[in-house]
């Protein structure tokens, strides 16, 4: 039976709080710039963890170089982070992209503007209407 909190949950989050913390503050490399960490899901033995990190970027390459840069950097993150965690074994980091927020987005608009043409198709129509129940009384 799963308990409520599992301790890899219980790790993942502390974990997401601790790798913010050091992304925002200890990380000075100009081709991460502004990440932000959704997500952290950490194996059973809590010997690696996936870090979902979502960029205020769009363009595929840059997001792709953004990655590298975390790839690149993410030995040193992982001895940033384990310096402020207690644990026995510090997970290794595998950073990856969280296109979920972007996609979240882009459905936002697209119901946004289906919602803008059906007012305005509304409207238009509305006003035939009228225009054809006052001709005829």
């Amino acid at each position: 039976m799963a308990k409520e909190f599992s301790r890899t949950r219980r790790i993942g989050q502390q974990l997401q709080q601790e790798l913010a913390m050091v992304l925002m503050r200890e990380i000075k490399d100009p081709r991460v710039g502004m990440v932000t960490v959704n997500d952290v899901e950490v194996s059973r033995d809590l010997s690696f963890a996936r870090v979902f990190v979502t960029f205020f970027e769009d363009n595929p390459e840059a997001v792709e170089d953004k990655l590298a840069a975390l790839a690149a950097a993410a030995p040193y993150i992982r001895t940033l982070v384990a310096g402020r965690m207690k644990l026995r074994v510090m997970p290794e980091l595998k950073f990856v992209y969280d296109a979920s927020l972007v996609e979240g987005m882009r459905m936002s608009n697209l119901v946004s503007q289906v919602i803008k043409s059906d007012q305005a198709k509304a409207e238009k129509f509305g006003a035939e209407d009228d225009k054809d129940n006052g001709e005829e009384a």
